[in-house]
C-alpha cells in the first residue's frame, strides 16, 4: 500500500505545483488534471486501508482467489488492483483464468477451478436455482448516458442502419446470458414483438466479432472493447444500452463456499476493487497500458480509446427482479430466488 500512498502524494504535489505555476490563461489546461480534493481524499482513504489490513490475519496467511475473466473492459479495475499491488497489500493472491465465452466462465466456477468471476445476474440465477451456490458481491460495470456497455452492431455493407432494419434479422448473441437479455430488452423498448426478434447462438465473443467483421453475420451484440474494435473494422451501432442502464450491469460474484470459508478475503477483494476504481477515476490515461498488457485492445487503438468510469455499489433488487422475469418468460427459470439470498450486501463499505 505504501506504493499507493506515494502515488497519491505525487498526484497532490504535482497538481499543487501546477496550480502555483500556471497563469489564469492556462486554467483550461488543468481540466484533465487529477482533482486535488479528490486526490487528498483518496490519500486519506488509502492510508486508512493500509492501517486496516497491516495487522490482519490475511497478512499472515494470504488467501488465493482464482478469478475467471473474459476479454471485456469490465476487468480493468481487476488488472489495475493487481498491477498496483492492492491485492497483495490486503493479503490476497489473485490468479486470473482467461476464458472466451460465458459458458467457459461458468464451467470454471462450477468445477471449482475458479472461485469467482465477472459475470451477469442471469448466470448467478442459474447457479442458484436449486441452492445458493453463487453470490453477487459488487457491481463490475454499468452503462451510463455517457458510455454504453453493450452494443447491437450491424456489419459493414449490411444495409442495417436503424432498429427497424433489425426486424427478422438474426442477431448473434450468447444465449441465456446478459447478451441475449440486453438484446431483447433494447429491442422491446423499440416496440419489437417476440416474433420480430431473431437470434443466432455464437457463444464466444472473439468469434462473434470475427463473423461480424467478415460479413458472415449481419448483426451482433458485443461488449466493449470488442465493440470498439468492430467499429474500427467498419461495423455500425444500431442500438446500445446508454439510455437503458437498468439492463446492462455486470457483477463480481463468488462461490458461497469461498464466501463462507473466507469472508475476510472477499471483503478485502471488494475494498481493493473500490480503490482501483478510484485510482482510475483520478487519472484514467495512466491505465491505458493495462488494456494492451492484458490483450483487451491493440496498442494501435490506445490513443483513441477512452477508459470508461467504473461504478461503486451493488446490483439492485429492481435489476434482480427484472432479470428473473426475463429468464422465466424465456422458460429458462421456473423458480423465484430471493434477492437477499443471491446478492450479498455485507461487503459494502
Amino acid at each position: 500500500m505504501k506504493k499507493k500512498i506515494v502515488l497519491a502524494l505525487v498526484l497532490i504535489l504535482s497538481l499543487s505545483l501546477a496550480l502555483g505555476a500556471c497563469s489564469s490563461a492556462d486554467d483550461a489546461n488543468l481540466a484533465s488534471a487529477p482533482d486535488s480534493d479528490k486526490a487528498e481524499e483518496f490519500f486519506g482513504e488509502i492510508a486508512d486501508l493500509d492501517d486496516e489490513f497491516d495487522d490482519s490475519d490475511l497478512q499472515a496467511n494470504p488467501v488465493t482467489l482464482k478469478i475467471a475473466v473474459l476479454p471485456i473492459i469490465d476487468t480493468i479495475p481487476l488488472y489495475v488492483a493487481n498491477s498496483e499491488g492492492l491485492f497483495e497489500e490486503v493479503g490476497l493472491n489473485i490468479e486470473f483464468i482467461p476464458v472466451s465465452s460465458a459458458a467457459e466462465l461458468s464451467q470454471m466456477v462450477a468445477s471449482g477451478q475458479a472461485d469467482g468471476m465477472i459475470t451477469d445476474a442471469l448466470t448467478v440465477a442459474f447457479f442458484d436455482k436449486e441452492e445458493i451456490k453463487l453470490q453477487i458481491v459488487r457491481y463490475a460495470q454499468i452503462p451510463s448516458e455517457e458510455r454504453a456497455h453493450f452494443f447491437i452492431l450491424s456489419a459493414k455493407d449490411s444495409g442495417i442502419a436503424s432498429p427497424d432494419d433489425l426486424k427478422g434479422v438474426e442477431i448473434a448473441v450468447s444465449e441465456g446470458t446478459i447478451i441475449e437479455y440486453v438484446n431483447d430488452r433494447l429491442l422491446e423498448k423499440e416496440g419489437f414483438t417476440a416474433d420480430e426478434i431473431a437470434t443466432i447462438a455464437v457463444p464466444k465473443i472473439p468469434e462473434r466479432m470475427a463473423l461480424l467483421a467478415s460479413g458472415e453475420i449481419q448483426a451482433a451484440v458485443l461488449p466493449d472493447p470488442l465493440a470498439s474494435i468492430a467499429l474500427s473494422q467498419g461495423a455500425s451501432i444500431v442500438l446500445d444500452d446508454s439510455q437503458s442502464p437498468e439492463y446492462g450491469a455486470s457483477v463480481y460474484a463468488f462461490s458461497t463456499e469461498m464466501i463462507e470459508e473466507h469472508p475476510e478475503a472477499i471483503r478485502a477483494f471488494v475494498e481493493a476493487i473500490d480503490f482501483a476504481v478510484e485510482l482510475i477515476e483520478l487519472d484514467p490515461e495512466e491505465y491505458k497500458s493495462v488494456l494492451a498488457d492484458n490483450n483487451l485492445i491493440s496498442s494501435s487503438m490506445l490513443d483513441d480509446y477512452v477508459i470508461p468510469p467504473f461504478p461503486m455499489g451493488i446490483f439492485s433488487e429492481a435489476e434482480w427482479l427484472d432479470t428473473l422475469a426475463w429468464a422465466q418468460a424465456e422458460g429458462l427459470l421456473i423458480v423465484n430466488i430471493p434477492y437477499a439470498d443471491a446478492v450479498n450486501t455485507s461487503f459494502l463499505p
